[in-house]
């Protein structure tokens, strides 16, 4: 029996798109479990699954025992990679 590429190719592609979407989701739950955020506000901010992984890593920063001028130079020295989200979250709160 002949296979049929097309076809193939479509089912791959929504099995990546339900794959990336199941995947962002458990993300923003976990990154919610930091906040006083819902998951559904994380993933409303943050879609991207590389951006959740930037404000992740933030987050660790922030909830880290290190004192305040240690956790200050861990996030200036990070400053290009958390713009986005420091952004982002100040659009929030804004």
């Amino acid at each position: 029996m002949p296979i049929d590429w097309d076809q193939f190719e479509r089912d791959l592609d929504d099995a990546i798109d339900t794959g990336a979407s199941e995947t962002d989701r458990q993300l923003a739950g976990r990154v919610s479990q930091l906040t006083s955020m819902t998951r559904e506000e994380i993933q409303e901010l943050f879609p991207d699954s590389a951006d959740l992984k930037k404000l992740s890593k933030l987050m660790e920063i922030v909830k880290s025992a290190d004192d305040r001028n240690t956790k200050v130079n861990r996030i200036v020295e990070n400053a290009e990679e958390f713009g986005g989200i420091v952004l982002t979250l100040l659009n929030k709160l804004a």
